[in-house]
């Protein structure tokens, strides 16, 4: 197996009467963005990172298609560190492709100020899609679907706590196991190979991977072929969220955009320099963001090659 890591007509003016008897013309109330129709999806390219833009039921939907055959498919979550980590020329590397032979990536609008970006560029509001909320409705699918789940990444102890919330909250889910391999056997060819070999052994069809950002990204392109599953989700501490060991942001600040904040006032060791140095540099990257593809042909925003791109000089 290949182990390489990973693109004026101007109006005319008509004179209105003046008369003290006409009110003067109130200014048109401001529209908020529509929310994408039933069915519609997008694309756009931030950094040469690719975003699919898109709803639950879309993602449900394709989950669902290829638990039954086609092309294996592994789920990621666009934000700013993930443009920090995939995004730019000089992280080529690690850009995610489009497509491979073996599998293909859908990659979600994740961040606030990615659902931010896409609002401005197709003038549609698109829902946040973040791991955490779509872990419980995937969850439901493989019950439903009668899918095997495995879950690789965090801790033996998060791993108890989602055995007994697994069991009580979705009883009859088939559970293949839980891998909880520590940096040094992730990043072991030979060692994170034989985890592999353990998660085909085990049937895994859904395999959820919490490893972090790159981590987890990189090792499902490098291994995940070897592990026969037929979805990765690559969410990183949506487990950890689903368990109950880390809490979630208040639904308020989720709606504001502000989870950071909370995340960062609960581990600022950890994420001090996620979200206050490699962040903001990787905002300013989502100003060369353009539209590439879009399913509504109504939208009329401009894609592809017809899109303005601005360029940022360092990528």
């Amino acid at each position: 197996m290949n182990r390489s890591a990973i693109a004026d007509a101007r109006p005319v003016s008509v004179p209105t009467p003046r008369t003290p008897l006409a009110p003067a013309p109130s200014a048109p109330a401001a529209t908020a963005p529509a929310r994408p129709a039933p069915g519609r999806t997008a694309r756009m390219d931030i950094a040469g990172t690719r975003v699919d833009l898109c709803g639950t039921p879309h993602v449900l939907s394709v989950v669902a298609e290829r638990l039954s055959g086609g092309k294996p498919l592994a789920i990621g979550s666009v934000n700013l560190d993930h443009i920090h980590h995939f995004g730019g020329i000089e992280r080529s590397r690690l850009n995610l492709p489009t497509e491979r032979p073996t599998h293909e990536w859908l990659l979600l609008a994740d961040g606030q100020p990615i659902v931010d970006r896409a609002r401005d560029l197709t003038g549609t509001q698109w829902p946040r899609l973040t791991g955490a909320d779509l872990l419980p409705r995937l969850l439901e699918l493989a019950r439903a679907e009668r899918k095997s789940v495995g879950f690789l990444g965090g801790t033996p102890r998060v791993h108890e706590h989602l055995r007994t919330t697994l069991a009580r909250d979705y009883p009859g889910l088939a559970v293949s196991g839980y891998w909880a391999p520590d940096r040094t056997t992730v990043e072991d060819d030979v060692l994170a190979d034989d985890i592999a070999e353990q998660v085909r052994a085990a049937g895994t069809d859904v395999l959820v991977v919490g490893l972090g950002k790159p981590v987890q990204e990189v090792w499902i392109e490098r291994f995940g072929d070897d592990t026969g599953a037929r979805v990765f989700l690559a969410f990183g501490a949506a487990a950890d969220f689903l368990s109950g060991d880390v809490a979630r942001a208040p639904s308020i600040m989720s709606e504001h955009g502000l989870e950071w904040l909370f995340r960062l006032v609960h581990e600022p060791r950890r994420l001090f320099r996620r979200y206050l140095v490699q962040g903001p540099e990787a905002w300013l990257r989502l100003r060369g963001a353009y539209l590439v593809a879009d399913s509504d042909p109504s939208a009329g925003r401009p894609v592809g090659d017809d899109a303005p791109r601005v360029r940022n000089a360092r990528g």
